[in-house]
């Protein structure tokens, strides 16, 4: 009997030594998180572990917090999250950052919830002060962002002649919340060089009042560029030295909502080249996946195909980037049916147009698939939808398009029921727009596209039926870097009104995460280096003050980030 007690003990000992020497062998964390919900993005079900240790910028546990204890050693920092949530670090799909810093220093003119402007007084008051306040002098360029017809109480653009009440010494440009559009003033026209017999360019329109015989200041789509071309020709150049302000200044913003994965979706050739250099002077801290515009650089794809698909620093190309068509609330999208209520100058029937010809769309698309790389094609409207879908399956019967790449359609919301199966037979990753259910959404119903078709805008729940792998996003500048406010509106679909639009497509607040986390980072192929808490991936991550899947659905937008991590190191913290 006493022998057998002294085998037993000694067996027990021999484990006892064992686990503490299995401890001592274990790499020792810088920080072990623990103490409130950590959510791991495993899964198609929320799954949750206890702890996660982090060394060297990585994941290096994740479980429960006896098995960490394992980890921690003299130096690890021990993290008690005191009832947060921790989640990966989220990730836009669509966002233009750089577009973002340029605006960033214009007036103001966005309503709210990001703006006060109610009206075209208020509008031209925020010009005017903004004038006074930056004591611009005559002859200098005024540029204001955001405005929005479909909340300003005129219900309507305004026009040349109301901006130049403002000023008839400074030529002012002002842009529309969806960037496809704006407005200049009659000195901002002359400028330019455009008269009302100007030819409208392929792919846009100068607006012209035909009662008057006079432009009425409003320019869409490729007239639009052309504009914001010229704003940038004429604007004074940055100091060297203060020339990657701005978007280091944008590169917080997006960390403070979150993010560490930073998207410039359509970039000019100098865009590319800003942030390229940004990173090359060791300046860039979050990841950045660049997109050059097809038109724009298209003599250039192959210089830009070295950084296609990985990294040098924190710099990426992530595809190619082509337009098709405009904005719904701007009632620039290319639908298959008339928009309820025509836009300014337009008559009853009008539908939209494209912004290329169904050659010239062919030609660009077989032009970047030929070079190896992938596509993210804007398109609003149904009929946009069409043309893309039609195109990439007569581009994949050529064998143009090839099993790794994963082609995007961005915002597609003018999604018609029949378009999503055939969207996944296509192999298309849809990145929805479901916060237009929130800031236009009684605007699509009372004006854009009526009810039927307005409750269907961004299908998120029939994209889950049919087993698709979506994203959504912020499309910053159009709103800020808020991907609270996108999973909010994926999940509520309610307006500013408090009407629900299309409550068969809600979808479960996971789902809406995962839209954010795990489906962006296979967006952008880098799921098996981020988007879920999992050892190996990349430590960036998201302390949030609440838990997203546990609050009420009203109360996500509620919902604040106290801390960001980038790589193991906190880059925001509230």
């Amino acid at each position: 009997m006493r022998s057998k007690l002294f085998i037993s003990f000694s067996v027990l000992l021999s484990l006892i030594l064992l686990g503490c020497g299995a401890d001592r062998d274990l790499p020792k964390a810088d920080t072990i998180f623990y103490g409130g919900d950590i959510i791991t993005m495993e899964g198609d079900s929320a799954s949750y572990v206890e702890a996660l240790a982090v060394k060297n910028g990585r994941i290096l546990f994740v479980g429960t917090t006896k098995e960490a204890d394992g980890y921690q050693g003299d130096s690890t920092l021990m993290y008690d999250l005191r009832g947060e949530t921790l989640v990966p670090a989220f990730i836009d799909a669509h966002a233009h950052v750089a577009n973002y810093a340029m605006v960033s220093a214009t007036a103001p003119l966005s309503p709210p919830p990001y703006g006060d402007v109610m009206s075209i007084p208020d509008l031209r008051k925020v010009l005017s002060d903004y004038i006074g306040q930056h004591k611009i002098p005559d002859g200098g360029m005024v540029l204001g962002n955001g405005y929005d017809e479909s909340v300003m109480r005129e219900h309507r653009h305004p026009t040349a002649t109301e901006l130049d009440s403002v000023s008839t010494t400074h030529p002012i440009y002002i842009v529309h919340t969806s960037g496809h559009m704006g407005v200049g003033n009659s000195l901002f026209m002359k400028k330019l060089g455009v008269r009302y017999s100007t030819p409208d360019p392929v792919g846009g329109a100068f607006i012209r009042d035909k009662a008057s015989g006079q432009l009425t200041g409003r320019m869409i789509e490729n007239a639009n560029i052309h504009a914001l071309l010229y704003v940038r020709k004429q604007t004074p150049p940055t100091p060297p030295e203060h020339q990657f302000d701005a978007l280091l200044a944008a590169e917080k913003l997006w960390f403070k909502n979150g993010q560490t994965v930073i998207g410039e979706c359509r970039a000019d050739p100098a865009t590319l080249h800003l942030i390229k250099a940004a990173d090359e002077k060791g300046l860039l801290t979050g990841d950045f996946i660049v997109l050059p515009d097809y038109d724009l650089n298209k003599d250039s794809l192959a210089y830009w195909k070295q950084y296609y698909k990985k990294y040098q620093g924190h710099f990426k190309v992530g595809a190619i980037k082509m337009t098709f068509d405009g904005s719904p609330q701007g009632k620039s999208a290319w639908l298959t049916m008339p928009y309820l209520v025509p836009p300014d100058g337009e008559q009853a029937g009008f539908n939209g147009v494209p912004i290329y010809t169904r050659q010239a769309a062919y030609n660009g698309l077989k032009d970047i698939f030929s070079n190896g790389m992938q596509v993210h094609v804007h398109c609003n409207g149904d009929a946009a939808i069409d043309e893309y879908l039609d195109l990439i399956d007569s581009l994949r019967k050529e064998n143009l398009v090839t099993t790794d790449m994963r082609n995007a359609i961005i915002h597609a919301q003018v999604c018609r029921p029949d378009q999503v199966p055939r969207i996944k037979q296509l192999n298309i990753i849809p990145s929805w727009f479901p916060t237009h259910c929130y800031l236009w959404g009684d605007w699509h119903y009372e004006s854009v596209l009526g009810p039927e078709r307005a409750n269907h805008i961004s299908p998120l729940k029939q994209g889950l039926d049919n087993g698709l792998l979506f994203t959504i996003h912020s499309d910053a500048p159009v709103t800020p870097p808020d991907l609270i406010t996108a999973i909010y509106a994926a999940v509520n679909r309610q307006t500013r009104s408090g009407r629900v639009l299309g409550a068969d497509q809600r979808i479960p607040a996971y789902e809406a995460l995962k839209a954010i986390t795990i489906n962006a980072a296979y967006q952008w192929s880098e799921e098996d280096s981020r988007g879920s808490l999992k050892v190996g991936k990349k430590a960036d991550l998201v302390i949030l003050d609440k838990n997203l899947l546990k609050v009420e659905p009203l109360a996500i937008r509620e919902v604040q980030v106290l801390a960001t991590i980038k790589d193991g190191k906190t880059v925001y913290k509230k």
